[in-house]
């Protein structure tokens, strides 16, 4: 075991947790608050699919610095060695499989979909958009389905968090 300050392992279990509540709670919000807000509040599609858009892109840079703060606290509480602050193995699978996904959404699946909506939004001919616009809801669909599994993969490794605080009885960092 290394030596490693204390409020070193607290700052990066900290940092986890924070990590972790943007990371989740982002989604929860643009799920739960901003899509309804802006069908009801936006006029058209074209808009509100356009300011979607540019909020999930704000948010898909938040999961990339979440996901370093995760990968980075992990090894080290790895590299420390202290019992107290052990990585488990189904924590790193979970951390790694959320990481996979949002990887598959930022790097292909969102940038596909911005290029399919801003050549349907683009335009004139309502049987062509129509056609367009079907293709894109194609593509999104499965981008949903995997920021919903990424959700509940991020509230499962909360669960594994907080279990192994539970499971130290409170005396872990």
């Amino acid at each position: 075991m290394r030596q490693v300050p204390h409020w070193g392992k607290i700052g990066c279990v900290t940092l986890e947790w924070v990590a972790l509540a943007v990371w989740v709670g982002g989604m929860i919000v643009l799920s739960g608050a901003v899509i309804p807000a802006v069908f009801n509040i936006f006029g058209g599609q074209d808009s509100g699919g356009m300011f979607l858009t540019r909020a999930f892109e704000g948010y898909q840079r938040f999961v990339i610095g979440a996901s370093v703060i995760l990968c980075v606290a992990a090894w080290f509480r790895w590299w420390s060695g202290d019992p107290m602050v052990a990585v488990g193995r189904s924590e790193i699978t979970v951390l790694v499989v959320m990481v996979m996904i949002a990887g598959l959404i930022i790097m292909v699946l969102h940038p596909h979909a911005a290029e399919l909506q801003a050549q349907a939004f683009a335009m004139k001919d309502q049987t062509a958009k129509k056609a367009a616009l079907e293709s894109l809801f194609r593509v999104l669909m499965p981008i949903r389905s995997l920021y919903m599994l990424n959700l509940v993969l991020g509230l499962i490794l909360i669960g594994i968090k907080a279990k192994r605080s539970l499971d130290q009885g409170g005396q872990g960092v």
